[in-house]
């Protein structure tokens, strides 16, 4: 097998012209992280589409379009106006959510699984949209935005952590699928931390902020990045079982080292990073 090397630092690089003349659709625009990442894309000379259930608040991220992204045929019908109407969709951020904040015993299975038809179900049916166009064209970029209490679930949020969860497992699953036949299309799941929205708290990061990080990963078209996780603005590397790292110090290998995204927000991450770490 070749040695495969990584840099101490990797840094973010332009993403390929491909998936930059084609249609970004970034969905959950109304209001949060979703609006403050179409804002952050568009700045940056994407074509945006974005998904709402209302388009009354994002005027300003991109081509506003009121998408139910539980409604399969809606969102079928969403991706093939644009492409009849804007161009190819290259690039596709799934990032809208709900969350009901019920524990288990207040949920009924009936709200439990409306949940799950948003939050996985929507990144299911426009990732499966999506592919239509990015299969036939043979680039894409999609990135699954995941949450904190997809691993750590927190007490009032069980439908929220089992159906946001699931998009990270819909990510792996997507790789295991596509990377062979399609290793252009590269899928990747990110957790933006602790966001000062309504649902999230008001001691978290700014979304701006977070898009920023979020921006750069969605325009990073890298095979390596298939089936990558990041955790705010560092790679979470897979865990490394104990006879690779034995065979790595036998070859006089250093340890992988996280990938970074770049974000021109000195000061503000650095308030960001400490405010989070006191929390």
């Amino acid at each position: 097998m070749p040695k495969r090397s990584r840099p101490l630092l990797r840094r973010l690089t332009d993403a390929n012209d491909g998936i930059r003349t084609g249609v970004a659709v970034v969905t959950g625009c109304g209001s949060g992280l979703g609006h403050a990442l179409a804002i952050e894309m568009a700045s940056r000379g994407i074509q945006v589409v974005g998904f709402s259930r209302s388009a009354a608040s994002f005027q300003s991220a991109g081509d506003p379009m009121v998408v139910d992204v539980a409604d399969d045929d809606a969102v079928k019908s969403a991706f093939a106006r644009i492409r009849a109407e804007i161009g190819d969709v290259t690039i596709l951020v799934n990032n809208a959510s709900v969350h009901s904040q019920l524990d288990f015993l207040q949920e009924t299975p009936t709200s439990f699984m409306k949940s799950v038809e948003t939050n996985l179900g929507g990144a299911v049916a426009c990732t499966y949209s999506a592919l239509q166009c990015m299969v036939e064209t043979g680039i894409g970029r999609i990135l699954n935005v995941g949450t904190l209490v997809d691993t750590t679930p927190r007490p009032g949020a069980s439908a929220f952590s089992v159906s946001t969860g699931a998009t990270r497992m819909l990510t792996l699953a997507l790789v295991a699928d596509l990377a062979d036949r399609f290793p252009n299309i590269v899928i990747s799941h990110w957790v933006p931390g602790l966001l000062a929205t309504a649902m999230g708290h008001s001691v978290g990061l700014d979304p701006a902020v977070a898009a920023c990080w979020g921006a750069n990963l969605a325009l990073w078209h890298d095979r390596s990045l298939n089936g990558a996780t990041f955790d705010r603005d560092a790679e979470i590397l897979p865990i490394q079982r104990w006879k690779s790292r034995v065979w790595d110090r036998l070859r006089l290998r250093g340890a992988p080292t996280p990938r970074r995204l770049d974000a021109d927000h000195g000061a503000r991450l650095a308030y960001a990073s400490e405010t989070l770490g006191a929390v």
